[in-house]
């Protein structure tokens, strides 16, 4: 089977291994970053120009594509590949307003009565004080659309609160501030569950702790995410279960019934409150650095399986098969990141881990992010540079192997965080 992955991020470089266990694939990717060089062939294509992508597909004759990040399903590449004939394991245009309308997504599942904060939706200035007056708390103030995530903001008062939001509305992050949502905070431990979806069919998928805050004890800025473990401790069978039923499955009836049936990976961030998991966002792809975590649970050869089988509708009755053990992700992040990474420093590595990103069968080994060569050398190309990945039968193990192999990458103003799987992430 021939296999398109559209980005060149950590949880392509994830995906990429996870597929390339499956003896059967030829794998390519668009674009390529050092990591992915080694795994698939590189396709000079925007992977969210969708035409240009169906076009490439059909002239390398793919069989499926497997989308990383959302920017390419809210620009309508897997419309594009449908025209074609050729099965993409990414939502619609219309599906991915799932993530890209936090609007949106209120008001479909509010409806339906799927647990979540009160919202109030604003979209211009003069209806903001009202809304903020009907709060009895801070609320939290999120831009309606995508933002890199950069769009989630906890203000600590209520003049903090007027001045976040009217920047949004303002035009401080262009059109995914123009409307902006007012939301009651909830308390309780953050958690991310995974689902493979189509229409009306939900598989679970082994789940994970991300950590978001730049620092140790969860201080500092918010980052796209600064490392991961899996299995999630906060998990258990039955909250798995309760969030398919009470929150995953209604909506996908909802989108079923509009006349826009999900299809992919569907991520969903939770709080779990003293009265039970209440849904904070939807996002239509796996996390990054969860995918990290995520992906050695499976057995060689299973997410292939799992991704075409998600792709043309063969979710009925799908067993996943998955394996025992611990993994642990640590981010290591350009000097500046989130606010300016700086680029262009070079990067070095020791041997041993500079060949693991290939070897699917490792314990240890090096996930590519924002990297690039600059003739012989290796050099830092965005924010969050490499993860470093480790496995164990147990979780100290595994978070040990990770920590160890740190010592092997160097590069000018290297951050990470040095407690990823030792914390509970704090509330906030």
């Amino acid at each position: 089977m021939r296999v398109l992955i559209l980005g060149n991020g950590g949880r392509e470089h994830a995906m990429a291994r996870a597929l390339r266990s499956a003896r059967e694939v030829e794998l390519y990717c668009a674009p390529s970053n050092p990591g992915l060089d080694a795994l698939a062939t590189a396709l000079l294509v925007d992977p969210c120009d969708a035409n240009a992508v169906a076009q490439a597909a059909v002239k390398e004759r793919i069989e499926l594509v497997v989308p990383g990040p959302e920017a390419p399903l809210v620009h309508g590449v897997a419309d594009a590949l449908a025209e074609v004939g050729i099965s993409c394991c990414g939502p619609s245009r219309a599906a991915a307003e799932l993530e890209a309308s936090k609007a949106f997504t209120r008001t479909l599942t509010a409806p339906l009565g799927v647990p979540g904060p009160r919202f109030v939706i604003v979209r211009r200035q003069q209806e903001l004080q009202q809304a903020l007056r009907s709060f009895s708390s801070l609320p939290v103030v999120k831009a309606d659309g995508l933002a890199a995530g950069k769009g989630v903001y906890l203000p600590a008062s209520w003049d903090e609160c007027t001045a976040t939001a009217e920047r949004l509305l303002s035009g401080e992050l262009g059109a995914a501030g123009a409307t902006v949502l007012l939301e009651e905070r909830l308390l309780g431990q953050e958690a991310s569950l995974f689902y493979a979806c189509h229409g009306r069919q939900a598989v679970p998928l082994p789940h994970a702790r991300d950590y978001k805050r730049l620092g140790d004890g969860d201080r500092g800025p918010n980052t796209g995410g600064m490392g991961a473990i899996s299995p999630s401790p906060d998990i258990t069978p039955e909250l798995q279960a309760a969030v398919r039923d009470k929150i995953v499955v209604p909506t996908l009836d909802a989108l079923y019934l509009r006349g826009t049936p999900f299809c992919g990976f569907l991520f969903v961030g939770l709080m779990l409150t003293p009265k039970g998991p209440a849904l904070l966002e939807f996002n239509v792809r796996l996390g990054d650095p969860e995918a990290q975590v995520l992906l050695p649970h499976l057995a060689d050869g299973e997410f292939a399986r799992l991704a075409y089988a998600t792709a043309t509708g063969g979710l009925s009755g799908f067993t996943l098969r998955t394996t025992a053990g611990y993994s642990c992700a640590v981010v290591l992040c350009a000097h500046g990141y989130p606010e300016a990474p700086r680029l262009g420093d070079e990067i070095s590595l020791d041997e041993a881990l500079a060949r693991s990103h290939a070897a699917t069968a490792a314990d240890v080994w090096l996930n590519f992010a924002g990297t690039r060569r600059a003739g012989d050398k290796l050099v830092t190309a965005g924010g969050r540079v490499l993860s470093i990945v480790a496995r164990g039968d147990a979780a100290e193990q595994a978070r040990a192997r990770a920590y160890a192999a740190v010592a092997g990458v160097r590069f000018s103003g290297m951050q990470w965080r040095g407690d990823i799987g030792a914390t509970k992430v704090r509330l906030p």
